[in-house]
Formats: structure tokens, C-alpha cells, sequence
């Protein structure tokens, strides 16, 4: 007999591990960011430029590693990926605390960027496979905001460990990944897609990540190079050239790395599409907010951590209030209502804020109204997303959907640096400020008409992937 109590706390503990080991990963990139300063101080004699390769090398690789390790996951066992991912950013995470200079400090910081690019995708297709298909939108939504946490917590951590020393910052995920890998052992039950092709498409993985690698280092370093620096220029030439060639080697090949069906799943196609466009905006949205505490109401970091917290933590809350709504609520409503909420946030921040810091009124409300509407849309979009992707398809969909999050986040956080400049004074910071905020606003309303595409299978229609 099933010991029904047995099961749930099986369960609870995976979505602790499948849940915990993205939020790691993620939670490095905003902690990192607090702690940049400090680094510099440390490995004095380098310029802004090598320096910022402590941040931008992470997003490059992140971002082009996650389809060929979903794909790998998908031929070879998603616990195997799983747990190599989550050692390997484990132990590049302790070899950065212990960096004795800067090149050795970025080198592990790519191999930690690595370890997430495996321990992503898979996280979330064994969550997938590890609960009942009644269970499942629930669970990635809880699995999603989770993950949105991260931004809450990452600068409130940054900003107290940082008063000890920068190394904590990469120290403390030791500990929290030794017991994730133990627990993972235990818990986690493997998951293979029975395929009977044959062939890794090993070009098509190349080309993708050269692709979406030159993409993103042509994004990030944009506004630092000159939009119309030979480097520039070159990065987005290869990236078009190679993503063209990928696309044109992904139709023929008989094993592809993305398989040409998922992009006849529609509501796959259209989550895909919206998660892009949110990203873009969430992302530049929190990192504005971090520049205003910071640059013009002079906030410490962990005045400005604090500050951003209570928005992201109105995410759990929200998208467990988005699952009581699905039945009632179609996705796509859903999704583009949270879209809208965080445009109404963030025009209510752009009217409001001045000069002098009144947090409680100008900016508490604003943050709060965005937290709801990212706790509706961004959830909601993941759980659309794999919905109707069967079994043999969910390493490999979820990888998709994760590499547009952060092509997403990389190309809002472009613009936002490009729109901002250097302003000096009130008034030139509050111009900046507004152009930013009302590029934040459009980008919104876009992904918040990109969500309408978002459908649900009725009941006993087999999805396209399945026939």
C-alpha cells in the first residue's frame, strides 16, 4: 500500500532540491553584483572593463550553455546533468572564494556559469516528470517564484556578507550545494526520454552556442565597446551568421538540438515569445530602481537590498493566488493582467519619485503593485510554456524557455545602460530616469499583448508533439 504521507514529503523534499539548486544559481547573479565594488578594491590595478567581466562573463555563458545541456539531459539522464551541474557550480563556487587574482576569479566564475547552464533546464524538467500532470502547473509556478526570489534576497545577502568579505559571497553556496547534491542522491528519481534517434547533432550545439554566446557579449558590452566598435559590430555579425547556419542545420538534421515540432505547440511558442519581452523589462525595471536608490537618494547596499525586497516577495504569494484563478482565468489573461500591473507600478514610480527619498509613498507602493504583477505573469508563463511538451520534450523545451529569460534580461539591461548614460545632477538623472522608465513601460505593454497568445489544451486533445 502507498503510504500517501511518505509520498508528499518525497515530494516536498524534490521541489526543495529542484527548486533550491536554480535559486542558487540565480541568486549569484544579484549577490555578485553588491559585491563588485569590494572585488575591485581587492584587485586593484585593473580597469572597470576587466573588471566587469566578473558580471558579464556569467549571463554569456549561462545563457548559451542551457539548450545543449537541456538537449544532453534529455538523450543521457536529467538527474546525471542535474547533479554535475549543481558540483560543478559548487566547486567553481568555492575555487572563486578562494581566487588569489582577477583572471582566476573570472575563469571560475565561467565554470560556475557552466555548472547553472546544466542545473537549470534539468531542474525543471525533472520537476515535470517527478509529480502528477494535475500537480504540475502548481508546481512550476511555486519552481518560478521561487526563482523570482532571488532578486529579493540577492542584494539584501550581497549587502551583509560583503561587510565581512567579498568571498563570502561565493563561499556561502558551498554549503547549501553540499546538502543540495546529498538530498539530491536521495530524493530525486531520473528521468531519460526514450528516443530512438540516434546522433547528437554536435554542429547544431556549436552553432547554438556560439550564436547565443556572441548575441549576449554583443548586448552586455554594447554601450562599454560603442554600439559601433569593430568588436560590436563583429559579435552581432557571428551571431547572425551562426544562428542563421544553426537554423538552416536544425531543419535537417535527423536528431536536432531544438526539434523543429516544439514550435507547433502554441502556447510554447507564445510563452516563449512573452518570457522574452518580460524579462526584458523586469530586468531593466529592478536594476533601475537599484540605480535610483543608489545614484539619487543615496542608499547604502544594504539600505538599497532591503528596500527592493518587499516587492519581490509578493511573487510566492501571487503566483499561488494566479493558481487559484487558473480555472477561472485563461493563462493569457492572466499573464498580461501581471504585464500591465507592473507597467501601472512602474508609471506610478515615474510620477511620483523626486528628489529627496520618500520611500514609504513614492516608491514602497510602486514596488508593491510590480511584485503582484510579476507574481501573475511570470509564473504563469513558465507554467504555459510546458504544459502541453510531452516527456521526451521538456529538458530540451525548458532550456528554450530559460535561454529567452535571459537573452531577455540581457538585452533590457543593454538598453537600460544605453539609455542612462552618465547623467550628473538631479535634473539630468530624472530626465535619464524617465526615458528609462518609460522604455520599461512600452516593453511591458508588449509582452503584456505577447501573453494573449498564451492557450490551454482542453481536456483529452493530444498535444502536437504527441501525434
Amino acid at each position: 500500500m502507498v503510504n500517501t504521507s511518505q509520498l508528499a514529503r518525497r515530494s516536498g523534499r524534490t521541489l526543495l532540491v529542484l527548486s533550491g539548486a536554480p535559486f542558487l544559481a540565480s541568486l549569484d547573479l544579484f549577490v555578485v553584483n553588491v559585491a563588485f565594488t569590494a572585488i575591485g578594491r581587492d584587485f586593484q590595478g585593473h580597469s572597470l572593463a576587466d573588471l566587469s567581466w566578473i558580471l558579464n562573463g556569467y549571463p554569456i555563458i549561462y545563457a548559451a550553455l542551457l539548450v545543449p545541456c537541456g538537449r544532453w539531459a534529455d538523450r543521457v539522464g536529467h538527474k546525471r546533468v542535474f547533479l554535475l551541474g549543481l558540483a560543478v557550480f559548487t566547486l567553481a563556487s568555492a575555487a572563486a572564494a578562494a581566487s588569489p587574482n582577477l583572471a582566476a576569479l573570472i575563469a571560475f566564475r565561467l565554470v560556475q556559469a557552466a555548472g547553472a547552464g546544466a542545473l537549470t533546464p534539468t531542474s525543471l524538467g525533472l520537476l515535470i516528470h517527478a509529480v502528477p500532470p494535475e500537480d504540475r502547473a502548481r508546481s512550476v509556478r511555486i519552481w518560478a517564484s521561487i526563482g523570482a526570489l532571488a532578486s529579493a534576497l540577492g542584494p539584501v545577502v550581497g549587502g551583509f556578507l560583503v561587510e565581512l568579505s567579498w568571498r563570502w559571497v561565493f563561499l556561502i553556496n558551498v554549503p547549501i550545494g553540499i546538502a543540495l547534491l546529498v538530498l539530491g542522491f536521495r530524493v530525486i528519481r531520473d528521468y531519460r526520454a526514450e528516443e530512438t534517434e540516434t546522433g547528437l547533432d554536435i554542429v547544431g550545439a556549436v552553432l547554438l552556442t556560439v550564436g547565443i554566446g556572441a548575441l549576449a557579449l554583443g548586448l552586455v558590452e554594447g554601450s562599454g565597446w560603442g554600439w559601433t566598435s569593430p568588436g560590436i559590430l563583429g559579435s552581432l555579425a557571428l551571431a547572425a551568421a551562426t544562428l542563421i547556419a544553426f537554423a538552416v542545420n536544425n531543419k535537417r538534421h535527423r536528431s536536432p538540438i531544438i526539434p523543429p515540432s516544439l514550435l507547433r505547440v502554441r502556447s510554447f511558442v507564445w510563452s516563449t515569445v512573452a518570457v522574452t519581452f518580460f524579462s526584458a523589462t523586469f530586468g531593466a525595471g529592478l536594476l533601475s530602481r537599484v540605480f535610483w536608490l543608489q545614484d539619487v537618494w543615496g542608499y547604502s547596499a544594504v539600505q538599497t537590498g532591503l528596500a527592493i525586497a518587499p516587492g519581490p516577495l509578493m511573487v510566492p504569494v501571487f503566483a499561488m493566488v494566479a493558481q487559484a484563478l487558473n480555472k477561472r482565468v485563461s493563462p493569457g489573461a492572466l499573464a498580461s493582467i501581471g504585464c500591465l500591473l507592473w507597467t501601472v507600478g512602474t508609471l506610478y514610480m515615474l510620477l511620483a519619485v523626486g528628489p529627496e527619498p520618500h520611500y514609504l509613498t513614492e516608491m514602497l507602493p510602486a514596488w508593491l503593485i510590480t511584485g503582484v504583477g510579476v507574481g501573475l505573469a511570470l509564473p504563469t508563463m513558465l507554467s504555459s510554456a510546458t504544459a502541453e511538451l510531452p516527456p521526451a520534450r521538456s529538458g530540451t523545451g525548458s532550456a528554450v524557455v530559460n535561454m529567452a529569460r535571459q537573452i531577455g534580461t540581457v538585452f533590457g539591461i543593454a538598453l537600460l545602460v544605453a539609455i542612462l548614460g552618465s547623467p550628473i545632477g538631479y535634473d539630468q538623472q530624472h530626465k535619464a530616469f524617465t526615458d528609462v522608465f518609460w522604455m520599461v513601460t512600452i516593453i511591458g505593454i508588449v509582452a503584456a499583448v505577447a501573453s494573449l497568445g498564451l492557450t490551454q489544451r482542453k481536456a483529452g486533445r493530444p498535444s502536437k508533439l504527441e501525434i
